[in-house]
């Protein structure tokens, strides 16, 4: 009887020891490099917003946090190189949202289900602008949806590539509001805001960052921000959704990591980089970026970004099948 009580005495020490070792890993964590895959090349504003997110980890952990940069294929790239990482929190993915809402629908035959990654945290969206060139006689959201209603050939609107956010805004904008209004596909900013500039092309969907000069020198105006409110760096431009109820719209990024990842380990970096996110210091420098923090846990983001696919997937099917 001794005997057996000895043995189970030491299944029961073992089995402890088991379970308590993610946890005690997780206390450990880092204790080496850790590897942020971005999906766009270096000089991006993701990109950007990588590297400050991986100097305040480094400082945190003490450990050397690198940017990886995986650009090509929106986002496709960036994501295979994730799932096929060791699910060890070493290497992390920060992914804008399109890779969760358009490579699902238009690439039926990925090799991994960007289901299966394990979501961390939540890093910073950036709330798309809707403007309109300085020539252009209209001062507000409600005048321009009117006005391009009196237009038999409609107002031409510039709305990036095809089937990335910024078209999606624009679809959905289009969709929702009746406005008569043309997509008008550029391959990069540079070439699209001449075209606003010159009042070429009149209207405009765009992130904050790439027109705050032109917006400031009162070249282009700004009408309305598709955030959920105010900004505080923007108090005196509308929201879309003052004019346009339930209207928002922003491109996001989140942190991720490959399917597999221990629990203890995610919830550590999030932890972490919610600390990191909450620096003063580092929420100026990502408003200087047109990005907006927001603090979320595992479980919001997984909810986050099933709501967001939802909003999103037959705009996306749409888009998709108008390619066919």
């Amino acid at each position: 009887m001794n005997a057996l009580r000895s043995v189970l005495a030491r299944i029961g020490l073992i089995t402890t020891l088991i379970a308590a070792a993610p946890v005690a890993h997780a206390e450990d964590f880092p204790t080496r490099t850790v590897r942020i895959i971005v999906q766009t090349a270096a000089g991006s504003s993701l990109d950007a917003m990588a590297r400050l997110v991986t100097e305040q980890l480094s400082q945190i952990w003490a450990k050397e946090v690198i940017v990886i940069n995986q650009a090509g294929a929106g986002g496709l790239n960036a994501a295979r190189a994730t799932a096929a990482a060791a699910p060890d929190g070493y290497t992390l993915f920060l992914a804008g949202g399109s890779v969760f809402v358009a490579l699902p629908v238009l690439h039926h035959d990925l090799p991994f289900d960007v289901n299966d990654f394990e979501p961390i945290g939540f890093v910073a969206e950036q709330p798309y602008s809707i403007l309109v060139s300085s020539k252009l006689a209209v001062h507000s959201l409600a005048e321009l949806i009117a006005f391009s209603k009196t237009q038999l050939s409609g107002l031409d609107a510039v709305a990036g590539t095809t089937g990335g956010l910024q078209h999606l805004t624009a679809e959905r904008f289009r969709k929702v509001t009746s406005a008569n209004l043309n997509m008008i596909h550029y391959p990069g900013t540079a070439s699209s805001l001449s075209d606003v500039l010159s009042g070429r092309v009149p209207v405009m969907f765009q992130t904050i960052l790439p027109v705050a000069g032109v917006v400031a020198s009162g070249e282009v105006k700004m009408l309305a921000i598709a955030s959920n409110a105010r900004l505080p760096n923007y108090p005196d431009i509308p929201t879309v959704s003052e004019t346009v109820p339930g209207f928002t719209s922003s491109g996001w990024s989140i942190l991720v990591a490959p399917h597999g990842t221990p629990a203890a380990i995610v919830h550590k970096i999030n932890d972490d980089l919610r600390t990191a996110l909450s620096r003063p210091e580092v929420i100026a420098k990502f408003q200087a970026l047109g990005n907006y923090t927001r603090p979320m846990s595992p479980q919001d983001l997984a909810d986050f970004v099933h709501t967001e696919r939802d909003l999103w997937r037959p705009i996306v099917q749409q888009v998709g099948s108008a390619a066919e």
